[in-house]
Order: structure tokens, then sequence, then C-alpha cells
């Protein structure tokens, strides 16, 4: 998550149209990984759409760097692929594969604990000292957690493949460990669409190699994939990723960091809405209650956190994006 940046005069309406694009096609994706995965192998899906995404940002910003484009260290590309993997290799292969078996909206809810995960971890490994506020919500957001995964756990209606479910619980555990890392001990590239375009390359290498180890290489025909799961790729690719990212970055810079932090809080209830009209996935009492927990327990560490002081811009944080929130 940045921590300093300068703002940039806009209009009200360009800023709540760039929300509204956030809510809507982050909330989405998790429609659009359900779909793709059912005829596209998980971690080939990702890495195929994540190399795309950055071989594309990577083109277009050496096309408008030109002569002045600066080719980064091996410490920066190191550690490029280290944020890479944990956010992509691990945040994405892994909600990726969860979702062969998980319902997207309940995936959605799991995945959206990741700022608890970014609390409970910065405290642990980095020292930092939580608001009182922030420590009712990671209490708060276990609480909605042992609330989704319980039929799973002991059995009754509602309860969801175990394997998937604990490959969901280990995305945004994965996720919050590279943010973590890329705004406090990486050095990366200054310029975020470099940074980021390096990440979704190197990420997508390490999927790639999840996908060779896996045997989905092997076992892979493109004859096999749907029409469904293939337009489902390319949006993930074009708009998902691209747009999305595109539309995040210009956020950073005109917007207050609170109001874009509420994706955090929306996207999940957008997945869950979507999943049910479009693949009929159930909505029960325990769901809306587990949900209604998460999303306030997020809501309430976001809040704390945001009250935090920020700490100092140095040389080896990007100022406005090196740690993308999300990049799906």
């Amino acid at each position: 998550m940045p921590t300093a940046v300068s703002r940039r005069s806009s209009s009200g309406a360009s800023i709540w149209l760039g929300m509204l694009v956030l809510y809507v096609v982050w909330g989405s994706t998790y429609l659009g990984i359900s779909i793709a995965v059912d005829s596209i192998p998980p971690f080939l899906m990702a890495a195929t759409r994540f190399l795309a995404s950055g071989l594309i940002l990577l083109a277009w910003s050496v096309a408008r760097d030109r002569g002045s484009f600066t080719v980064p260290t091996r410490r920066q590309i190191r550690d490029s692929a280290i944020v890479g993997g944990l956010l992509l290799g691990g945040g994405m292969g892994f909600v990726a594969f969860a979702e062969q078996t998980v319902p997207s909206g309940i995936a959605a809810l799991l995945i959206a604990t990741m700022p608890i995960w970014v609390a409970v971890l910065g405290g642990i490994f980095l020292g930092e000292r939580l608001p009182s506020l922030a420590v009712a919500g990671i209490a708060v957001g276990f609480l909605g957690v042992a609330v989704l995964a319980a039929p799973s756990i002991i059995g009754g209606a509602g309860a969801v493949e175990p394997v998937g479910l604990l490959f969901c619980l280990l995305s945004p555990l994965s996720w919050a460990t590279g943010s973590l890392f890329a705004s406090h001990r990486a050095n990366l590239p200054a310029k975020p669409l470099v940074a980021t375009g390096f990440q979704m390359v190197l990420g997508g290498a390490v999927l790639a190699v999840m996908a060779l180890a896996t045997g989905e290489v092997a076992s892979f025909d493109i004859s096999d994939v749907t029409l469904d799961s293939g337009l489902a790729f390319l949006y993930l690719t074009v708009v998902g990723s691209l747009l999305a990212f595109t539309v995040y970055g210009y956020m950073l810079r005109v917007a207050p960091l609170p109001l874009v932090t509420t994706y955090a809080y929306v996207n999940p209830i957008v997945a869950v809405i979507l999943g049910a009209i479009v693949l009929g996935e159930t909505i029960d009492a325990r769901t809306i209650l587990a949900g209604t927990i998460i999303v306030a327990a997020v809501a309430l560490i976001v809040t704390a956190r945001s009250r935090m002081a920020a700490p100092r811009p140095t040389a080896s944080r990007v100022s406005d994006g090196a740690a993308p929130a999300r990049t799906t």
C-alpha cells in the first residue's frame, strides 16, 4: 500500500467513476476466475494472464519513456521476483486453484481477510503497534472466518471442499506477506508501471513453474477450452489487470486514500452478488452473517491503519504503487 502520494485536482464525477470501476471490476474478478478455471488449469491460466499483462505494461513503459527507460538493478529484479511470487504465485495462484471447488462468493469473503493478515504479520514481524480498533478488527475478522468455515470443519450444510478452503486461507496470507515485504523491505523500480510489470512477469514465471510441477502444462489441450472460459480469461487479463490497475494508479493520485481503500470491503459484496446471479451460488443466512462480520472487520482495520502515521518514503520504497493492494 502506498504511503505518500501527491494529490492532483480532479472532479468528483471522475473520482466516483474510478471508484465504481474498482468496485465492480475487481469484485467481478472472482466470478471471472471461477468461469476461467472451468476448462483452463488454474496455475496455467494465472501464469498466462499475468505474463501477458506484465509484458504489455513493460512494453508500454519502454515505448513511453523511449531512451530514458532505466533497466532495474539486480536487487530490484530479485525483490520484484519475491514480491511477484508471493502476490501472484501464492496470492492469485492459490485462489485460482481454490475456485475449482469453492464458490466464488465464499472465496471472495475469505480473500477479503487480507488486511487482517497484514495487521497480524505487521505486528509480529515488524513490531507495528496496532490501535485498539485494529485489534478489535482482527478478533472480529477471525470470528467471521470461523463462522464461514465451521461447516467444512465440523460438518453440516454449507460445507466446502477442505483443500479448496485451505488454499482460500493461504492466499491472503501469501498476499499479505508480499505486500509487507514490498512496502517495508523491497527495493523496487521507481516507476509504478515498471515495478508492477516486473512483478507480473516474474510472478507469472513462478506460476508457470507451478503449472509445470503440477502437470497442468503436460495435460493441457487448448481444444478443451470453452468459449466462456476463453472470454473470462480475456476479461481478467485486459479489464481485471490492465484497465483496473491503471484506474487504481490514477485514483491513488487524485482521491483520498481512505476512499480508495473502501474497495477492500465492497469487492466481496459485489463478488457474492455476482456469483449468485450468474452462477446460481447459494447465499444462505450463514454466508450473510459471516460476510457481514468479515466486511465489518476489514472496515475496522482499514480505518485504524489509515489513521496510523505513515512512514517516511525511502529510496527502497516506490512512492505510488510499489505494493498494489490487488492486481486482479
